[in-house]
C-alpha cells in the first residue's frame, strides 16, 4: 500500500499535500487506471486526517478529472481511454502549458540521473515545501549604524509583496535565526557579504538587492546653478553620505551640500530655510513639507522639493518576488 505523509507544521495545507500526493501515485502508476482508492477510513488511519478532509480531496480529484466515484464501491482511477480528457480539463495545464513542459522535461532528467519517480516527487515536493516557509517569513537586515537604510527596504518591500516584513539588526540576526526554522533574509548588496557569513550555517537563504540608482536625479544636481544650497534629507544615513561624495565628486565647492536624517527635525529646519533644492526619500516627504509649511511665512521663496519615487531598483523587487513564489 503507498504510504502517505503529512507534514503538520508545513505551510502548505494538509489537504493540498494529500491531494498533490495522490495525483503523484497516479500519474507514476504507484495507482495504476482501475485501482480503487483507500477508503477514508483507511487513509485517516495513516495520515491522522479527518475524514471529511479526505472526502474533500477525494471530490477535488473527481473534479479535475483524475478518478471516478462509484456509489456503494469506492473512489477509482480513471481508465487509460479518460486520461487525455482529464489532463485537457486541467485549468493549470491550460494555463501554463509551457511550464508543464518543462516539469515534464524536469522529471525525465531526473530520471536518467538515477532517481526513481518516489524520489523525483520528494525533491519536488521538499523544493517547493522549502520555499513556501521561506516566503512566509522575510527579514530584511541592515547594520545598527545604518537602520534607516533597512526601514526604506522594509516599507517598500511590504508595499511592493503585500507580505509583512520584519527589520533586523545585523548584530541581532544570529540571534533571530537560531529562534526560526526558516525564512529569507533580504539586504542590500553593500551588507549581504556579512548576512551571509550569519545565514549560510544556519541553511537560510540570503538575497541581495541592488539600490535605485537614482540617474535622474543626479542630472538635476547637475544642472543646479552655482552657488545653490542643496539639502538631502533621508532615513538612511548611508544615502546621506554617499550624496556627500557625489555631489562634491561632480560639482566641488560650486554648491553648498546640507544633509540630515529625517528625525533631525532642528537639521531639517535650517535646511528648509537655506536650501534652494531640497532631495528626499518618499519616507521622509512628509515631514520635509510639514517643515516647509512651519516655516513659510520666514521664507522668502519655499524651496523645490525633488522626493525619490525609489530605493530598492524595479529589477530586484520583480526578482524577489520570483524567488519568493509570489508571481
Amino acid at each position: 500500500m503507498v504510504q502517505f505523509h503529512i507534514q503538520p507544521d508545513s505551510e502548505i495545507p494538509a489537504s493540498t499535500q494529500l491531494f498533490n500526493q495522490i495525483s503523484f501515485a497516479i500519474a507514476s502508476r504507484q495507482f495504476p487506471p482501475g485501482h480503487r482508492l483507500p477508503s477514508t477510513r483507511q487513509l485517516a488511519m495513516q495520515t491522522g486526517l479527518h475524514r471529511n478532509t479526505i472526502s474533500k480531496v477525494y471530490r477535488q480529484l473527481e473534479e479535475a478529472g483524475v478518478v471516478d466515484a462509484q456509489a456503494g464501491s469506492g473512489i477509482y482511477v480513471r481508465a487509460q481511454g479518460d486520461e487525455n480528457g482529464a489532463k485537457a480539463k486541467s485549468p493549470l495545464l491550460t494555463k501554463h502549458p509551457e511550464a508543464h513542459k518543462l516539469v515534464q522535461k524536469s522529471v525525465d532528467e531526473l530520471l536518467g540521473q538515477g532517481c526513481s519517480l518516489s524520489q523525483a516527487r520528494e525533491l519536488f515536493l521538499a523544493e517547493v515545501d522549502w520555499r513556501l516557509r521561506c516566503s512566509a517569513r522575510v527579514l530584511v537586515t541592515a547594520p545598527g549604524n545604518d537602520l534607516g537604510a533597512g526601514e526604506l527596504m522594509v516599507r517598500e518591500l511590504e508595499q511592493a509583496l503585500h507580505i509583512p516584513v520584519q527589520l533586523v539588526p545585523m548584530e541581532e540576526l544570529t540571534q533571530i535565526l537560531d529562534q526560526a526554522r526558516s525564512g529569507t533574509v533580504v539586504t542590500s548588496r553593500y551588507f549581504v557579504s556579512e548576512a551571509e557569513a550569519i545565514a549560510a550555517p544556519k541553511s537560510v537563504r540570503v538575497i541581495p538587492i541592488d539600490i535605485y540608482d537614482y540617474g535622474k536625479e543626479l542630472n538635476l544636481l547637475k544642472s543646479v546653478p552655482k552657488g545653490s544650497c542643496v539639502g538631502v534629507i533621508s532615513l538612511s544615513s548611508g544615502i546621506l553620505r554617499a550624496a556627500e561624495v557625489i555631489i562634491h565628486s561632480s560639482r566641488g565647492d560650486e554648491v553648498l551640500l546640507m544633509t540630515a536624517q529625517t528625525e533631525d527635525a532642528y537639521r531639517i529646519r535650517s535646511i528648509v530655510r537655506s536650501a534652494q533644492y531640497i532631495h528626499c526619500d518618499q519616507t521622509s516627504l512628509a515631514t520635509v513639507k510639514a517643515a516647509i509649511q512651519t516655516a513659510r511665512e520666514d521664507l522668502i521663496r519655499a524651496p523645490q522639493v525633488i522626493a525619490y519615487d525609489n530605493y530598492i531598483s524595479a529589477k530586484s523587487i520583480s526578482l524577489l518576488k520570483r524567488e519568493l513564489g509570489l508571481e
